[in-house]
């Protein structure tokens, strides 16, 4: 009899438990953050892009003279092949341009091309010809900027 009445005191009645369970929302929680860093990558779009910072140091040429396409505040577009000055001062049509460049990569693929826009030209308008740029086989399209003033 002794161990009958033994249970029953070691029994005893159990009230509700006043604490969240989390351990379900912490498996939620890590299947989402899991679905996001797997999907994140994949949703990604517009044109790649090497941005300069504002104080970067000068671009490596690798030997050869890279391909410029200059945009003027008016949107009349120039391109300078070669280091070609005289046909650097000549406006050309982008039709032509995007022909041009196309060419030059078609020729040779590891040349660089580099798009110069004037500060008031619609940034729009240098997403446009970038992507067009883009699409004639270069790898890469990057941006020239000028070095920020020096403050004193």
């Amino acid at each position: 009899m002794n161990v009958s009445s033994s249970n029953r005191k070691s029994r005893k009645r159990r009230g509700p438990m006043a604490e969240i369970n989390v351990v379900p929302y912490i498996d939620v929680t890590f299947v989402l953050l899991m679905i996001f860093m797997i999907t994140a990558p994949l949703v990604q779009t517009g044109v790649d892009v090497d941005l300069p910072q504002a104080e970067a140091e000068q671009v490596d040429i690798q030997d050869q003279t890279p391909v410029i396409v200059s945009i003027k505040k008016d949107g009349s577009f120039y391109l300078n092949i070669g280091g070609n000055d005289e046909e650097a001062e000549m406006p050309i049509d982008e039709e032509i341009l995007v022909t041009r460049v196309a060419a030059v990569f078609k020729n040779n693929p590891k040349a660089q091309l580099y798009v110069r826009g004037d500060h008031e030209v619609d940034y729009g308008s240098i997403v446009k010809v970038m992507v067009e740029l883009k699409k004639t086989g270069a790898p890469k399209v990057g941006l020239m900027t000028s070095p920020p003033p020096e403050s004193k």
